[in-house]
């Protein structure tokens, strides 16, 4: 297991994980300063492209994103998530994510789901690809977005899921919109960490899309904190920038050869 893997692994219990998401090198280069792990997430798809779903984003889109991400990062765990239909058998979802590891450089990669996709995890990680684990909120299969664990048989299934990917060989679970008890017991009996993503102060992690963390997303979420309106700072530097080039102040002499 490579050391950044199993450093990261020793966190549990001990200090809690900082994670967020990145699309490009240079917001990369400055989260680099503060996470654990950077990861391009395919969340990119509703974030850069309006898609309606994460499920139109392609191999390939995930691939040059990465490419952008892996410059801008010295120090932490990049993982990119791999897209909707590139893992639908052990055989697809090796031959796709050697395509990532050796294209992107990155330190592992991201598959949703459950008992479904134990056999293609455990194939995943046979053949020396990392790969952290995803549950509770699907977004690549779920039509609807609402938390998981409201009633026996979600939890049940999340639990057992949680065991399973553990037991294929993940180093980390995200979970995404679960219930904070059942977040709480799901983290106390792995010995992996979880990341959560509305998932309650008891994951041994925490992930968010960097877009909504800084406020550049002007939609709210339950389980996000803004903190900081880049939205504003933008408009004020482009409104400052306007105003000088319509008054003939920008470029002045500092600026010009």
């Amino acid at each position: 297991m490579k050391k950044k893997i199993s450093d990261l692994i020793k966190k549990k219990n001990k200090q809690k994980i900082v994670s967020l998401t990145a699309y490009s090198k240079n917001v990369a280069s400055i989260l680099d300063n503060h996470c654990d792990i950077i990861l391009v997430g395919d969340s990119l798809g509703s974030v850069l492209y309006n898609y309606k779903s994460t499920r139109e984003v392609t191999l390939n889109t995930m691939i040059e994103h990465s490419k952008s991400v892996r410059m801008g990062i010295k120090k932490s765990l990049m993982i990119v998530d791999m897209p909707h239909n590139t893992y639908r058998t052990p055989k697809e979802a090796l031959k796709n994510a050697k395509q990532i590891m050796k294209k992107t450089k990155c330190d592992g990669v991201k598959l949703e789901g459950g008992k479904k996709i134990y056999e293609t995890i455990k194939t995943l990680v046979k053949n020396k690809i990392p790969v952290m684990g995803h549950l509770g909120l699907l977004p690549q299969s779920d039509k609807t977005f609402k938390f998981k664990g409201k009633n026996e048989l979600e939890r049940n299934n999340i639990i057992r899921d949680a065991q399973l990917l553990e037991k294929a060989g993940v180093f980390s679970i995200v979970l995404e919109c679960v219930e904070t008890s059942l977040a709480k017991l799901v983290t106390q009996n792995l010995k992996i960490p979880t990341i959560g993503i509305g998932a309650s102060k008891y994951c041994d992690g925490q992930i968010l899309v960097f877009d909504d963390l800084i406020g550049l997303n002007p939609m709210n979420y339950k389980f996000v904190k803004k903190y900081a309106n880049i939205r504003n700072e933008i408009s004020k530097a482009v409104s400052n920038y306007s105003k000088e080039v319509r008054k003939i102040k920008f470029p002045n002499k500092k600026n010009s050869f």
